[in-house]
């Protein structure tokens, strides 16, 4: 029995040697940052951004859906009647005020999935620093800047 069970042990050891070895001979999982982009989950949520139409007007329709779906408070909206010889937005009412607290966001998606005109979408730029608590209050002309992260969608 002995024998055995001392076979069994090297067998082990062998299979456990392999997957080092596998792991070494794979290289490293490191990249360059930033010269290099950084793939990312298809479904990874970072930075908000407000969307438009094609022709120029925000999609917010100021119906203040996100702001009560967010579990943290993070999102403040502000509501205001839309001008019918220049509108922001098709419907009656536009987001005056729209902003979201970075300090207090967990990034849950909650707001998107409330948006019933897929205004507010949680995009893929995660570099989000800021040097000062101003920084970190994002308002809704930053916002609707569309943006260019530089990262890679992973194909898994």
């Amino acid at each position: 029995m002995a024998v055995s069970d001392g076979i069994k042990g090297a067998v082990e050891i062998a299979k456990s040697m392999a997957v080092t070895l596998r792991a070494l001979l794979a290289g490293p999982l490191t990249v360059q940052y930033p010269e290099q982009p950084i793939a990312i989950y298809p479904r990874f949520r970072a930075r908000h951004e407000l969307r438009r139409y094609g022709n120029g007007l925000e999609r917010c329709i100021g119906c203040m859906l996100c702001e009560a779906a967010c579990p943290t408070g993070a999102i403040h909206v502000e509501a205001a009647e839309n001008d019918p010889e220049h509108p922001v937005s098709p419907g009656e009412r536009y987001a005056k005020v729209w902003e979201v607290n970075l300090m207090r966001c967990i990034f849950c998606g909650d707001c998107e999935t409330a948006c019933p005109v897929e205004a507010v979408v949680l995009g893929h730029e995660y570099e989000l620093a800021g040097y000062s608590r101003d920084d970190l209050l994002w308002t809704k002309e930053r916002l609707l800047e569309p943006t260019r992260p530089n990262v890679i969608i992973r194909t898994e």
